[in-house]
């Protein structure tokens, strides 16, 4: 039999939590390391439809990237996604910047593989950001609608400052900020989940590409590979994508 805490040793050998940044809150956030598990449910976020989602389906754990509990509980209201797990026995696990930054499997080297990037590597704890190369070079459209169709996206924004790419920096969810290191770097362009605008200027002004896929598919992209991970090393559990989790983001 499968407990909580056989699940949090597994995360160790691969996303330490200790490697989390400062600012972050992951591990175990709801529940207890002795509670049994025979079916979890995985997602980018825990939302109260999630929290039923697991409920209906028998689901005794949720797996997400983002953490339910983020900065301390001061109190706690009736509605809140962490007091609904709490009431439903329902525990939680959030491996966040911990998997984010992960050489070994995480949220970037997934995010590399999918678009095609080539032996990835962490540019430094602190800075969330992996380099690598395409195997040829690419005309920038052409790169951008190959990831486009890699993570399955709706619509995304790129920029075409350069018009052929290989050195490729990957910065999954909110990794705008990175441009100065990317450029630093010699990579040809940014792959991230966000950026802003005065970013978008100072990319420009570097000389650098960037492809802004939106935050939820830069990340969602982990979740499958996760789940084979999770399938392999404990056969006796059930490991299922949320089905009700999305951004819900348009494109028009």
């Amino acid at each position: 039999m499968t407990v909580n805490k056989d699940i949090l040793n597994f995360f160790e050998t691969f996303a330490p939590t200790d490697t989390a940044m400062d600012f972050d809150n992951v591990g175990l956030l709801v529940g207890s390391n002795s509670a049994l598990v025979t079916k979890a449910l995985v997602t980018l976020d825990i939302t109260d439809k999630v929290v039923l989602e697991a409920e209906k389906t028998g689901c005794e754990l949720i797996i997400s990237h983002h953490p339910v509990i983020f900065k301390p509980i001061k109190n706690l209201d009736t509605a809140s996604v962490p007091y609904l797990l709490a009431s439903k026995g329902i525990s939680a696990v959030c491996m966040h910047t911990n998997l984010d930054l992960s050489e070994d499997f995480g949220v970037n080297t997934c995010l590399a593989k999918a678009i095609g990037v080539k032996n990835p590597e962490l540019c430094g704890i602190g800075e969330c950001m992996f380099t690598g190369e395409l195997e040829n070079e690419i005309n920038i459209n052409l790169f951008a609608q190959n990831v486009k169709s890699a993570l399955n996206c709706s619509g995304l924004r790129y920029t075409d400052i350069k018009n052929n790419v290989k050195k490729v920096a990957v910065s999954s969810g909110s990794g705008g900020s990175n441009i100065y290191y990317a450029a630093e770097l010699g990579a040809d362009v940014l792959v991230t989940g966000e950026i802003k605008h005065h970013e978008i200027n100072s990319a420009n002004a570097l000389g650098v590409n960037i492809i802004d896929t939106g935050h939820f598919k830069s990340e969602d992209v982990v979740i499958l590979p996760l789940i084979n991970k999770l399938s392999k090393k404990f056969p006796d559990i059930e490991f299922t994508k949320s089905k009700t989790y999305n951004d819900f983001i348009k494109y028009i």
